[in-house]
């Protein structure tokens, strides 16, 4: 089996801040016991800014993206120093990638990135990804690395996505406030009442939190690939999940896949602002697969270039599809409503083409 396993900065770290060796320990020998069941592993493994406070002698972390992408600069060979070191006590070769969520957007970057990995696969090495934070201005500012691990689970064709936190999965309500919360084991479909039960953001010295987590579970499912999010600190979890056990939490593959490129439009991609449509519009994007035209567009939100990414909505104001845009946002403003008879001359067509659009899930 294939299985890509993320840990969080919270699960590797104590109070402190500084790397739990212990935690890591812990970490690589499950692998390594993977390893020796014949399954083929990759690491996702956060902490680079909370490895390099330590080191700076820094206590509380920075807000400031400047000094948060030094500190990482600082931490993220001493992360990898520690896990290569721990791997290597299992007679493991680990290998370090850096990457970003948009190079799952652009073909040739994807392409190699893959590439890369299939041949670390291929000489035994245990790949340990992480997001590039010394330049990556969303990661740091945003999320972690919950999101990248899922991409990377659809760029490797993984069976498997373990995302490993500092509780025993999704629960029905936060546990640390409600002593009735129950564990949910098993999800078929995330849907807006579980993202409303996840939450916000986690501990202070993690970036993420639960909601994040379910949100790369959702990435996994449209992937076809089973996603267990579970406890970082249980003996045996990585075995358990690889085993199908009643392990955390499982959120079961969706029997629709959607494509690389359209999963990165989808959950990669910040929307820079909103387009509104008509009922025709949303039928013919919805039920007919085309492209949106200039003629459906009845409102434009926000400030956005070519390129960028935008939601569009009905005229309830819901959300019900994401795209690149091929205008401006005032471009499409003195476009909206005409037909394609009626647009300046060496206008687009299309506002969004198919190719582009994700009628989200």
């Amino acid at each position: 089996m294939r299985v890509i396993v993320k840990t969080g900065t919270s699960s590797i770290t104590n109070v402190r801040g500084e790397l739990d060796r212990v935690a890591l320990g812990k970490l690589c020998t499950e692998v390594a016991d993977a390893r020796a069941m014949g399954h083929v592993v990759a690491l996702v493994c956060s902490g680079a800014i909370a490895a390099g406070m330590p080191a700076l002698g820094l206590e509380q972390r920075p807000t400031d993206i400047r000094t948060l992408q030094a500190i990482a600069a600082v931490g993220q060979p001493r992360l990898a120093a520690e896990l290569g070191a721990l791997l290597g006590e299992h007679d493991l070769v680990a290998g370090q990638i850096l990457l970003d969520p948009y190079d799952f957007g652009q073909r040739t970057q994807y392409l190699h990135a893959r590439a890369t990995l299939e041949r670390l696969f291929e000489l035994g090495v245990v790949p340990i990804v992480n997001e590039n934070d010394t330049v990556a201005d969303d990661e740091i500012r945003y999320g972690d690395n919950d999101r990248l691990a899922a991409l990377v689970a659809n760029l490797v064709s993984a069976d498997l996505l373990v995302l490993l936190t500092d509780t025993a999965g999704l629960f029905t309500a936060d546990p640390r406030l409600d002593q009735g919360a129950s564990l949910i084991e098993e999800i078929t479909a995330v849907d807006e009442a579980l993202e409303a039960v996840a939450g916000g953001r986690g501990t202070e010295r993690g970036s993420g939190g639960m909601a994040s987590k379910l949100a790369a579970a959702k990435i996994a499912s449209w992937s076809g690939v089973r996603a267990v999010i579970a406890a970082a600190d249980e003996p045996g979890v990585l075995a358990g999940a690889l085993a199908g056990d009643a392990v955390g939490t499982v959120v079961q593959p969706h029997a629709e896949r959607l494509s690389s490129r359209k999963l990165w439009i989808a959950f990669a991609r910040h929307s820079s602002g909103s387009i509104v449509v008509d009922d025709g519009a949303r039928r013919a994007l919805v039920s007919q697969g085309r492209s949106l035209l200039a003629a459906g567009v009845r409102e434009v939100r926000g400030t956005f270039d070519v390129d960028d990414a935008v939601e569009v909505l009905g005229l309830d104001g819901r959300a019900f599809a994401k795209g690149l845009v091929r205008y401006t946002s005032v471009a499409l403003e003195a476009a909206a409503g005409r037909r394609s008879g009626e647009l300046a001359e060496g206008a687009p067509q299309e506002v969004v083409h198919r190719d582009d659009l994700v009628v989200l899930p």
